[in-house]
């Protein structure tokens, strides 16, 4: 189908001069706006052919019609083969993520379970990127939790190392997780470097789906403990055969016993797009994972799934020999040629018309059915409580208008040390993270208003500088404004701390003439009370209101956030524990509480009660534990 303009159209002068002179190459082009953001990229086997049909009489979609009117310049950039030109497309549409592009959603690089292969002592970790270092990655996961979740079973059962030892095995003492059987003791010597890394070796093929000779091992060694009457040991390794058989049996047989697939299938509706792959390894589906992708409105389902393809395995941490779609895809043999570069092997992409492959794939697409219908549900009941939660905040704060931008502010520090500060942002309800903000605090130590002063002057000197640019670059007159972070007033102003942070907060808008246009309330943390400008008497929200599940989702994240920050610049500064600098804990009570809760990270969930029934803590140490750890 084609669209014709309601009225003769004729691109800018420049681009006119641009069509005449393209060269009929392979190559990758860039549409660009009148601010030379770009806004498209696309490839072609002949650019000249494929860059002037966006501007023919008649155009194939209402997307293309959209896309150029914004088009004021075209760069071209030619390369020797189609193969090299998807390459350049995807490495440009990644960097660039042009907003008529087909794309991944969030801006972000997904979680990897990395293991530091050329080490002696191989470490395992959690990292967003990958590095040609000798390292062997498993992933990407959509999910950092369930990154977590995998490694916290998976050190049950291959207790690897997580210290910064120098391990020569000639320790006196060995740390903590020892003794709590998280690591098997290389330090000390209590197992050699060829040892660990044999179970290194079981980890990662545990990872990649081959648990049966894993299992034997382990069952055999067991059985042996047992003969030779050392019931510890036999204990230790029934423990471990539980934890693998508990992962094991979420690992279901679905396809030949040596089949090494990637099934991939995806689901759309109105503009909206899921992708789902299973993950097939020795005949097994060792895991799953969904995508949301954007710009897909117009797009053919050949396209969105060529497009998915090269973003997604120009990431993957492993190419597989199979490759099952639910249909062709756009450039077929040029992309499975990538792949097979990759992989070093043949890969092949299949349309399965029968048979247990097309089966694969129909159950992978009903799969991403469902999550999208979940997913698009979600996205309706939350638009309704962020509806219903502005107006009511709106009501409530008596406020100009709803807070369509809610901007909030926080503080963590370590007694005064390494002090950061947050700025999170809801739109329409939902955090935009890509305009939160950290400050690193400098002119104060220990004291938060202090502290909140020096980042909310830091902030709003920001949007008097945007403003400033404006009104001194003549390129800008008669142009729409170009919104960042930073030029955009806040509808709400929160500040975690109650009365005095809110004053703190109204001495820095007066300074700045903005105490008339940002509406500002200061949360105090114990009764969730607001607090705003010339009201002595709290404002207490209902306690199942939409409005205050808002200001405490606002608030939770800006303390999340500002935590994760300073956490950062905590270890940046060398500091080795966070337990150190607990009041009334030592080094028996720092084992006591690890050893109950396993990790720094199960003693930071629990609560305060659950830590002050550990025997040994006292309630006002189980007190600090919590506030340290918040």
């Amino acid at each position: 189908m084609s669209y014709n303009w309601p009225m003769a159209y004729t691109p800018p002068e420049n681009v006119q001069k641009i069509l005449k002179k393209l060269p009929t190459k392979p190559g990758v082009y860039l549409h660009k706006d009148k601010f030379g953001t770009i806004i498209y990229v696309g490839k072609a086997i002949n650019l000249r052919n494929r860059v002037r049909s966006y501007f023919h009489k008649n155009v194939d979609s209402v997307k293309t019609q959209r896309l150029r009117r914004e088009i004021t310049d075209i760069e071209i950039i030619t390369t020797e083969s189609e193969l090299e030109a998807l390459l350049l497309e995807n490495t440009l549409i990644k960097k660039h993520r042009p907003k008529y592009n087909v794309r991944l959603k969030d801006d972000k690089r997904y979680p990897y379970i990395k293991v530091h292969w050329k080490d002696a002592y191989p470490k395992v970790t959690v990292t967003r990127r990958m590095e040609r270092d000798g390292s062997r990655y498993f992933g990407p996961y959509t999910s950092v939790w369930a990154v977590h979740q995998t490694l916290d079973m998976l050190r049950k059962i291959f207790p690897y190392l997580t210290c910064d030892r120098v391990i020569d095995g000639n320790d006196e003492r060995a740390c903590l997780y020892y003794g709590i059987k998280l690591c098997n003791g290389p330090c000390i010597g209590a197992v050699n470097q060829q040892q660990y890394r044999n179970m290194i070796q079981s980890l990662m093929d545990f990872l990649n789906g081959k648990s049966e000779h894993i299992v034997k091992s382990v069952q055999a060694n067991m059985e042996k403990a047992a003969e030779e009457l050392n019931f510890e040991k036999a204990a230790e390794y029934r423990d471990q055969l539980k934890a693998i058989n508990l992962v094991v049996s979420k690992q279901k047989v679905i396809s030949a016993a040596n089949a090494d697939q990637d099934v991939i299938a995806f689901a759309r509706e109105q503009g909206d797009a899921c992708v789902q792959i299973f993950f097939i390894r020795y005949g097994k589906l060792i895991g799953r994972e969904y995508f949301m992708l954007e710009g897909t409105e117009g797009e053919t389902d050949e396209d969105v799934l060529s497009e998915f393809i090269t973003q997604f395995y120009d990431d993957a941490a492993h190419i597989p020999r199979e490759v099952l779609l639910p249909n062709q895809v756009s450039e077929a043999m040029v992309i499975e040629e990538w792949l097979r570069r990759k992989r070093s092997t043949k890969v092949t992409i299949q349309v399965p018309s029968r048979g247990k492959k097309k089966e694969l794939v129909q159950m992978v697409k009903t799969n991403a059915q469902d999550t999208l219908a979940t997913i698009r549900q979600q996205w309706a009941a939350d638009r309704s409580k962020h509806v219903t939660a502005m107006a009511e905040l709106h009501e409530a704060l008596d406020l100009p208008a709803p807070p369509a931008r809610i901007e909030c502010y926080d503080i963590s520090h370590t007694q005064g040390a390494q002090t950061v500060a947050s700025m999170v942002v809801f739109v329409q309800g939902a955090p935009r993270k890509s305009d939160y903000r950290r400050f690193n605090v400098v002119t104060v130590g220990n004291d938060d208003y202090g502290a909140m002063k020096e980042v909310l002057t830091r902030r709003f000197a920001r949007y008097k500088d945007s403003l400033a640019g404006e009104l001194h670059d003549p390129n800008q007159i008669g142009k729409p404004k170009k919104e960042t972070a930073w030029s955009l007033l806040p509808d709400l102003l929160i500040v975690d701390g109650g009365k005095g942070q809110l004053a703190m907060a109204m001495d820095v808008l007066r300074e700045f003439g903005l105490d008339e246009e940002v509406p500002v309330a200061g949360l105090a943390k114990q009764e969730e009370e607001l607090f705003v400008p010339g009201k002595a008497a709290s404002i207490l929200l209902p306690r199942r209101s939409e409005g205050l599940y808002l200001v405490q989702r606002v608030r939770d994240e800006a303390h999340r956030f500002a935590n994760t920050g300073h956490r950062k610049r905590r270890a940046k500064a060398g500091v080795a524990s966070i337990l150190d600098s607990v009041p009334g804990v030592g080094p028996k009570r720092r084992k006591l509480l690890l050893t109950h809760f396993g990790s720094l990270d199960g003693l930071r969930k629990a609560t305060m009660e659950e830590i002050a029934s550990v025997p040994g803590i006292p309630v006002e140490v189980a007190e600090a534990v919590k506030a340290h750890l918040a």
